[in-house]
């Protein structure tokens, strides 16, 4: 039986490491195909220790952590996603930003996603937000890394209300696992009204 819980301030803490291992292990295979680096993770992650407002969601399979979903103000990513939503009428205080969900294969299609958007969407109406944002890599038609059979989540998240912002595209860098140094990537952003 897997459990979820919400986690936050020293709990969250408590579990970062285990979710910088879980990042770099879910996110190297499509569509991320991230060659991870702890260093990076650590940075990364900085930012959900440091906020008040910030919760990750834990997929526990006993003591151990199988999967997680962090979320935070969307403000406290301004500097990463403000050229993203320069043209969108809704003032980043009132969007909260849901961050990675991350679970490995064997937990899959048992409901575990829906509970991670759950405690996030609930969190955030919790702090008044409007607003539900989550952002995903996008790769061209007919990737060479590109799994047969492979079936974005697009079906999921429209399920769960979500719908493509037009012109929301946030660019990042990272190692592809099949590159010698770090590329652009192209993150559309997903929302919906809470």
């Amino acid at each position: 039986m897997i459990e979820t819980r919400a986690l936050r301030g020293p709990a969250l803490e408590a579990v970062l490491d285990d979710l910088a291992q879980l990042r770099i292990t879910v996110f190297r295979s499509y569509p991320y195909l991230y060659d991870g680096d702890v260093a990076y993770e650590q940075r990364y992650l900085q930012t959900y220790r440091d906020s008040p407002n910030a919760i990750l969601i834990g997929a526990f399979d006993g003591a151990r952590l199988v999967g997680a979903s962090t979320g935070a103000p969307m403000e406290e990513h301004a500097d990463d996603f403000a050229q993203a939503f320069a043209g969108l009428d809704i003032p980043l205080s009132d969007i909260f930003y849901c961050a990675e969900s991350v679970l490995l294969p064997d937990y899959r299609g048992q409901g575990i996603g829906h509970a991670f958007f759950d405690a996030r969407e609930a969190h955030a109406r919790a702090l008044g937000r409007r607003h539900s944002a989550f952002c995903a890599v996008t790769r061209p038609a007919g990737h060479p890394l590109c799994p047969e059979g492979y079936t974005p989540l697009n079906r999921f998240w429209t399920g769960r209300g979500y719908a493509k912002v037009p012109g929301a595209v946030a660019q990042f860098r990272w190692k592809d696992i099949d590159q010698p140094e770090e590329t652009d990537h192209a993150l559309q952003f997903w929302m919906r009204a809470l």
